[in-house]
């Protein structure tokens, strides 16, 4: 009936709405109109088509509100890949959840392998003075400590001046004090059961044997008795409690009546890594040496301690060698090359029972730390400064004759005269390459493979860091892995003039394995 209102269907709607504006299109085509505006129509026209197109689809690239376990339980529209995707999902987000709650609690968590990867070389490595004399810091009235861990050389002396007077009683050999065996004995109950020599994989590193880490544990863990005095007043002797295992063979000595550790100074930590060193290259000669800190000296530095070997020869009170060597017969004995093959020498070549190639292994060794004491006690191969003990004493004013200078340190063993033992390896990293002692190179016409091989391999850096991390108190004390690649940088340095001086020289690298 007209002036009712029908009700109208929206299918029909939208069919009335398609059919017209399709109409519309037909009629923008087909009227009379200029091309332009035809095509600007068909151009709207265009886009409004995609534009729907776009709002259609777009509710599919929504996320549906549904619980993502629900659904993928239910399983009814999913397919087997989106399933799989939901369960690894739910996995890492359970597996971070348990990851977090264990970082914020209190269990820390001590992996059973460290590896020390290495990083890119710096091209300019930093410039290092004196380490084991340490550098005074400018500002005034501040205490500091040396870049690698060591404190200024007037607060050493403080402290090493109040351990002598506090512990030790010149002309006795033990403590007398009741206060200070209380301190020791206090010391002694420390946590034995936490070692500092950190063995994290199955086994230490290769270049170790098991007598060395044995050794190693007991100079670092053992607990301590009593501490004396050598008649030379310069070294400390930590008596140690007596051990089921040997670590060396030893015979009865009134000084150390058992198995002992000698404390050096602070100033002397380059004893740790000569040890470490002399291990990596293969020569095995120096004594086992670990970084200690000891409670009873109060504010005492980190102190080498090495052990103590009742084999070692008696030496002389000047040269303090079991060898008595001036320079010219030294280069006479290179020459001759005593021992070499098992030939006994003649005995009118005035030569002692080390083997040829002990004093090869003595040059690459004091060459890489600088070690001047031995072969060159009045520093006549380098330029040396006020504060090098040849300067002090006026030995560097009495290099006109070499050949009458005394060679010491010289040390062998009395069950093994053929073989040295590398004592008193204080090493100096504030050289420069410009003022390398080259001197004691001299007579050398072969080295080591086994120390010039590791050289050679690049592997050299990276076998010191894990070996010097094994010895917790040494790493700490020279600030962690940043001051110890400081020191590091130096020996590869010196390891890359050794190889060019051998090349240039023609020097022969053999096997020694004598």
């Amino acid at each position: 009936m007209p002036g009712e209102m029908t009700s109208t269907r929206p299918g029909t709607l939208r069919g009335s709405f398609v059919l017209l504006f399709f109409s519309w299109i037909f009629r923008a085509w087909s009227g009379r109109r200029p091309k332009s505006r035809r095509n600007l129509l068909l151009v709207c026209t265009a886009c409004l088509l995609y534009g729907i197109f776009v709002v259609t689809q777009a509710g599919n690239f929504f996320p549906q509100h549904k619980d993502a376990r629900t659904d993928h339980t239910e399983g009814d529209g999913a397919s087997e890949q989106q399933r799989t995707f939901l369960e690894q999902n739910t996995f890492y987000v359970e597996n971070l959840q348990s990851l977090g709650g264990a970082l914020n609690s209190s269990t820390t968590l001590q992996p059973n392998v460290v590896y020390i990867t290495l990083r890119s070389k710096r091209s300019k490595p930093a410039n290092i003075r004196g380490t084991v004399r340490p550098k005074k810091r400018r500002k005034v009235g501040v205490v500091g400590q040396h870049e690698f861990g060591y404190s200024m050389h007037q607060d050493i002396g403080r402290q090493e001046d109040k351990f002598i007077e506090r512990y030790i009683h010149k002309g006795t050999p033990t403590h007398k004090s009741k206060d200070t065996e209380a301190i020791i004995l206090r010391d002694a109950r420390g946590d034995s059961h936490i070692s500092n020599i950190r063995i994290y994989s199955d086994r230490a590193p290769p270049w170790f044997s098991t007598e060395d880490i044995r050794a190693m544990r007991f100079l670092a863990d053992s607990r301590i008795q009593k501490i004396a005095q050598l008649p030379s007043n310069q070294a400390y002797l930590i008596y140690e409690t007596p051990s089921k295992k040997k670590l060396v063979p030893s015979v009865l000595s009134f000084v150390c009546p058992g198995i002992c550790g000698l404390v050096r100074r602070p100033l002397d930590m380059s004893e740790v890594f000569a040890f470490h060193l002399d291990r990596i290259l293969g020569l095995n000669r120096t004594l086992p040496t670990v970084s200690r800190q000891f409670e009873f000296a109060q504010d005492a530095l980190p102190c080498p301690v090495i052990l103590w070997d009742s084999f070692l020869s008696p030496t002389d009170n000047i040269t303090q060698s079991s060898i008595k060597l001036k320079w010219g017969s030294y280069q006479n004995i290179l020459t001759h090359k005593c021992w070499l093959n098992g030939k006994a020498p003649k005995a009118d070549l005035g030569c002692p029972d080390v083997h040829h190639h002990e004093w090869s292994k003595m040059a690459l060794f004091d060459f890489l730390l600088q070690i001047y004491n031995r072969l060159d006690k009045h520093c006549c191969g380098f330029r040396p400064r006020k504060e090098d003990d040849c300067v002090q004493q006026g030995l560097h004013l009495k290099c006109d004759n070499p050949s009458n200078i005394d060679l010491t340190h010289i040390i062998q063993r009395k069950h093994d005269p053929h073989h040295l033992a590398f004592i008193n390896n204080k090493g100096y990293f504030d050289r420069s390459e410009d003022n390398l002692n080259f001197k004691l190179l001299d007579g050398i016409k072969e080295f080591p493979e086994s120390a010039v091989s590791v050289i050679k391999s690049h592997r050299l850096r990276e076998k010191l860091l894990q070996s010097f991390f094994l010895d917790k108190v040494f790493w700490e004390s020279q600030r962690g892995r940043q001051g110890i690649e400081k020191l590091i940088d130096v020996i590869e340095r010196r390891a890359k003039i050794l190889l060019t001086y051998i090349n240039a020289h023609g020097i022969k690298v053999t096997p020694m394995n004598d």
